[in-house]
């Protein structure tokens, strides 16, 4: 379900889609993360997605005027997780709530796995 915005001008309706796009775009300015994971073809096995596919790893669901992400990551191996998913928190709650003018509830991070970065 989209998100839609109103106001005396008349209305705005913002899919989730590009909601996906601007939590994944601004997760991967976050120092720590390797990128995005997506869910396999193998039963519990997930694959890091390319840049161009970065809202496979990205779930948003809108309810009334505030936004729910979950964003399934991959972390770079040697960088503190709690610190890495707090910065990832952080920047896509500031990024979508100054883009959208709608307020994020929740930012939920699911770590699928750990990579040396090269």
């Amino acid at each position: 379900m989209p998100a839609k915005l109103s106001n005396e001008y008349g209305s705005i309706t913002i899919d989730e889609h590009v909601l996906a796009t601007v939590a994944g775009l601004s997760a991967m300015e976050c120092y720590g993360l390797v990128g995005m994971a997506s869910k396999g073809a193998t039963e519990g096995l997930f694959e890091l997605v390319k840049r161009e596919n970065l809202t496979k790893g990205v779930k948003v669901y809108t309810k009334d005027n505030s936004i729910i992400v979950d964003l399934h990551i991959v972390v770079q191996f040697g960088t503190k997780i709690s610190v890495v998913a707090k910065n990832i928190i952080e920047k896509v709650k500031y990024n979508i709530e100054n883009l959208t003018g709608m307020e994020v509830e929740k930012v939920n991070i699911y770590v699928e796995g750990v990579r040396v970065q090269k």
